[in-house]
Parts: C-alpha cells; sequence; structure tokens
C-alpha cells in the first residue's frame, strides 16, 4: 500500500511539474532568461555583506572533507550525472526541511538563510580539482538557482559554469543567479577547491500564477525524491555528531 501511494504521489507531483511548466512558458516574459541580476533578490546582499562569517563556518566543515557525501550519496539520481569523489555536498536545508545537526554546525550561516523567503535546497557545494560536470537541466522551472562564491581557486577562468551555452565564472564574495532548468554544465579545472553555497528558492511570479507555483513545489517535496535525502542527512549528520563528540 505504501508503494502505491508512493507511485501515485510521483505521478501526481510530475504532472503538477509539467503543468506549472506550461504556465510558466505561457505567462512568465523571463522564461526564456539564463542569468539573473542578483542584487533584484533583497535577501542577496546580506549573504554578500556577511559571506566571510559564512566562508568561516565553511572552513570548519571543511576540516572534514573526506567525511562529506558526495552528490550521488545524499540523491542517488545524482548518479547520471557525478559517478565518483568530487563532488561533494554539507545540506543545511532539502526541499525546505532542515538538517538540524548541520545548522547547527553553522549557526550563522543558517540565521542568514532564514531572511530567504521560500528557501528550498541549501547546500555547501563542493568541486575538487578537475571535476566536471556533464550538461544536465534542474528539476522544475518554478525554481531559480543562487550561487554565492565562496572559495574559488586560480586562475578564475579554471572555473566556470554554463547555462544554455553562455559562459561564466565565479567570484569570491559575488553571486550568480541563473535557471537551471536550461542545459547547463560546471568544472573546477584548477588545483585547488572550489565552493558555493547553492540555493534553490521560488521563481518570482505575478500572485496568482505564484501561488500555484508554491503548490507544485510543496507537492515535489512530498515526493520520495525529496524525502529520501532529508533521512540520509539526518542520519549521517547525527552519526558524525556522535563522533565528534566521542573524540571530545
Amino acid at each position: 500500500m505504501k508503494a502505491l501511494f508512493e507511485r501515485l504521489l510521483t505521478r501526481i507531483a510530475d504532472k503538477a511539474r509539467i503543468a506549472g511548466e506550461a504556465m510558466i512558458f505561457a505567462a512568465d516574459g523571463t522564461r526564456e532568461q539564463r542569468y539573473f541580476d542578483p542584487a533584484d533578490q533583497p535577501w542577496v546582499s546580506a549573504l554578500e555583506a556577511h559571506w566571510q562569517d559564512i566562508r568561516a563556518e565553511l572552513e570548519q566543515v571543511l576540516n572534514s572533507r573526506q567525511r562529506i557525501p558526495t552528490f550521488q550519496e545524499v540523491s542517488r539520481e545524482q548518479a547520471a550525472i557525478s559517478d565518483d569523489e568530487r563532488w561533494r555536498t554539507y545540506f543545511l536545508q532539502v526541499f525546505g526541511r532542515p538538517i538540524p545537526a548541520n545548522c547547527q554546525r553553522c549557526p550563522r550561516t543558517a540565521e542568514l538563510l532564514r531572511a530567504v523567503p521560500g528557501l528550498g535546497n541549501a547546500v555547501f557545494s563542493i568541486l575538487l580539482p578537475g571535476k566536471h560536470i556533464p550538461e544536465h537541466r534542474g528539476p522544475y522551472k518554478g525554481l531559480l538557482r543562487y550561487h554565492l562564491a565562496l572559495r574559488v581557486p586560480a586562475p578564475a577562468e579554471g572555473c566556470w559554469i554554463e547555462v544554455n551555452g553562455e559562459r561564466r565564472h565565479w567570484r569570491e564574495g559575488a553571486s550568480l543567479l541563473f535557471d537551471d532548468s536550461f542545459p547547463h554544465s560546471a568544472a573546477n579545472e584548477c588545483g585547488d577547491i572550489r565552493v558555493v553555497l547553492f540555493l534553490d528558492f521560488p521563481r518570482p511570479l505575478p500572485a496568482p500564477l505564484a501561488l500555484l507555483n508554491r503548490g507544485v513545489i510543496w507537492l515535489l517535496s512530498a515526493t520520495e525524491f525529496a524525502r529520501r535525502p532529508v533521512a540520509y542527512l539526518n542520519h549521517t549528520a547525527t552519526r558524525e555528531d556522535e563522533r565528534r563528540g566521542a573524540l571530545d
């Protein structure tokens, strides 16, 4: 019965996703826009102003970088685009659900993130040297993706993201905002790690469409695709806390 319910919920969510994207294509004038101006989001200025506070908490997390899970360990669907150890992810929130142990390790970051309306995913995305992420697309056009660059090795041109054929580079303390439903790829061709704070939040839309969009996002968050990573992360974060407590 549970498996039947999960299949039904996934089917409903997928139909809602398709319908939501169709409404965005019909009604939103920015539907073909790849990159957006981060300054249009009022919460971005606080993140940029305090990026060094966020980076300081990141550095503490990186002291145990070998125990930070790979993206495909957190979400098995990511195995289609990453099958090695060079893309590690430290999640603070998944589809609106905080990971309490990880947030406790990064209290200032967690505090700043509370100002982001409708925040879905929040993660330190860590690319090790030589990592190439092949072209792929995000799950839903009703979300936008934000990056705050925290560690960018030199030369900056060796770290890049390309969205629908337009390439850009990260700069420490600066933001990128883009529509990840377009085909996009990324790479770290430098000799040190690249880390961004990676957020997903609802696409700004006119009021009636915005309400429908939030409903689609809620449905997606209720599926096993969203719930499974939360269970995994809570388990591994608690186990890491226990390990550190035993060492104290």
